[in-house]
């Protein structure tokens, strides 16, 4: 490899945090021709992983240098979200976790690419393709050893549990979470639920706050959100909450008595 080629891919590692993908699209924009990356892989510079993707040969990548690639260099909004944000940003011990299994978001229409999908990540990841939140409100910054990534902050992220509920996500630990949203701004609540298009997900999150006596609760301005009309039953044969028309476990409305 020519001095000029073999300074090119040093400014390119230099450039990159370890730990992420490489997709091939984003490096010809860069200026790195298809040619010129079969070079870097026959000089055992770059690995590839999938049809137009690579890592830095030697690195260890997980899911999250994956979703690095999607948001750094296709400006997408798929991010961690539900469970798995909050494991990110420590709050796990909340919640029943489990490592081998992630949750991902994405806008509705988003597509993880086949690269993504194929690769064994070494957890299993759900993906989830929702537009019942704007995709970029109520985001935050989650440091993955070498990198940063935007995950669902704790607002979103319990809310992205109780879109999932009850079929992926059990109620009573969404609600023992809430338990824990001491300090929450009102505005930045007020405004998640203003724009959640979920039903569902504004009466629980509603029902949740109030039950767990905080007092941020009462600064919201309900009146600005829209509950929907009629009742809306969340499992079979549970117990009814009048105020918000939810039908929820049994158990859920127990808790704490």
């Amino acid at each position: 490899m020519s001095i000029e080629k073999h300074t090119k891919i040093n400014s390119l590692l230099a450039s990159i945090p370890s730990g992420v993908v490489l997709q091939s699209s984003w490096l010809i924009e860069k200026g790195y021709s298809p040619a010129l990356q079969q070079r870097y892989r026959n000089s055992h510079w770059l690995d590839p992983i999938g049809k137009g993707a690579m890592i830095r040969t030697g690195d260890q990548v997980g899911y999250e240098g994956a979703i690095y690639a999607l948001q750094k260099q296709n400006g997408a909004t798929i991010h961690p979200g539900g469970r798995t944000a909050l494991a990110l940003l420590g709050k796990a011990h909340y919640l029943e976790f489990a490592t081998k299994n992630v949750v991902v978001f994405g806008a509705k229409g988003e597509r993880l690419p086949s690269w993504f999908v194929k690769h064994d990540w070494g957890v299993t990841v759900d993906y989830y393709s929702s537009s019942f939140l704007p995709p970029d409100l109520g985001m935050t910054d989650a440091e993955i050893k070498s990198f940063t990534i935007k995950v669902s902050g704790v607002v979103r992220a319990l809310m992205e549990c109780l879109y999932l509920a009850p079929e992926k996500q059990e109620l009573v630990e969404c609600y023992e979470f809430m338990e824990g949203l001491n300090n929450l701004r009102p505005n930045q609540v007020q405004e998640l639920l203003e724009k959640c298009d979920s039903v569902k997900v504004k009466r629980l999150f509603l029902y949740m706050a109030e039950k767990a006596g905080h007092s941020w609760f009462t600064h919201l301005n309900l009146d600005n959100v829209d509950l929907g009309n009629g009742k809306r039953s969340i499992v079979k044969n549970g117990a009814y909450v009048d105020k918000y028309q939810i039908t929820i476990p049994k158990e859920l409305k127990e808790h704490g008595k």
